[in-house]
């Protein structure tokens, strides 16, 4: 994967809450049981889950607040911004959502309203509830926004081995895949389904990412296409050693992965995401045929 130095990163897509603007978020603050495994899978449980699971919990909602995106929008400017992790992660925000601009009338016929993804470091208030970094990346429906800190991706190449790049664009991908879902309804929809037929509860939550997984194939597919503002590239390049990058994250953290690695029975009646297998095969099914509306994991078997 090679970035175009001369695309436009548009800050304006993000909110930087992590303090200062531009600092922050390089630790792992997982306050979970002292560390070790045990973090790790319960961490890596709720991420990448989306739709708020596990924040109502925490307490009710609220406004998210705004950050400063001064110093970021300086850093982002300067000639070495691809260099830098959060400046990457922007123009990441500003593929996906250009793609979704064209695609989601096309497959849909809905026109796509573009939504933020929150920068923040150690915790964060958001539309369902306070959250820390704990829960890793994910998407609150009752606001619309994506949340990350992005010191995740440490975990995600040091504990889970998903070392790749593109793992990152990956969840980001999978956590606009939400919004989509937010915008077409599928997600209220689901938790409907979910209330009339509680039995089933967990079955649908893993329709419901395997379709995010399938939105972020279809994104990677197109995403070479994609450009900023004045009509630059996004990518130079996407290779399939990416994609295979983005597979190989989908089967890290499968529910019967982590189930594993924990030392756990695998049950799938608890999975939420998925299992490896599904979650890999739901990417690619959306990268094969860089169709969202190839899509449809509520009407399949698998």
């Amino acid at each position: 994967m090679e970035l175009n130095e001369n695309a436009e990163i548009d800050t304006s897509q993000v909110d930087d809450q992590r303090g200062g603007g531009g600092g922050g978020g390089l630790g792992l603050p997982f306050p979970i049981g002292g560390g070790g495994i045990l973090g790790i899978v319960i961490a890596v449980l709720v991420a990448l889950v989306g739709g708020g699971v596990g924040l109502n919990a925490l307490g009710g909602g609220g406004d998210s607040g705004h950050g400063d995106n001064t110093a970021l929008a300086q850093k982002c400017a300067a000639k070495d911004a691809l260099k830098q992790l959060d400046c990457r992660n922007t123009l990441y925000v500003n593929s996906i959502q250009a793609y979704w601009r064209t695609a989601m009338p096309e497959a849909f016929g809905q026109q796509y309203r573009a939504t933020k993804t929150v920068f923040f470091s150690q915790a964060v208030r958001t539309g369902c509830g306070a959250a820390d970094s704990g829960v890793g990346p994910f998407y609150c429906p009752a606001d619309h926004l994506v949340y990350i800190d992005l010191s995740f991706y440490r975990l995600l190449a040091d504990q889970l081995g998903a070392k790749g790049e593109f793992a990152q664009p990956y969840v980001l991908a999978h956590e606009y895949g939400h919004h989509v879902q937010s915008l077409l309804g599928t997600e209220a929809q689901m938790r409907r389904q979910q209330q009339r037929d509680p039995a089933n509860a967990n079955a649908l939550s893993v329709r419901l990412e395997l379709q995010a997984d399938c939105y972020a194939g279809a994104w990677a597919k197109n995403a070479s296409g994609t450009g900023d503002a004045k009509g630059q590239k996004i990518f130079k390049s996407i290779t399939e050693q990416d994609i295979q990058q983005a597979i190989d994250t989908a089967e890290k953290i499968g529910d019967d992965a982590i189930s594993k690695r924990a030392g756990r029975p695998v049950n799938p009646n608890e999975f939420t995401h998925g299992r490896s297998q599904d979650r890999m095969f739901w990417f690619t099914k959306g990268y094969s045929t860089g169709d969202p509306k190839a899509c449809n994991t509520f009407s399949t078997g698998r």
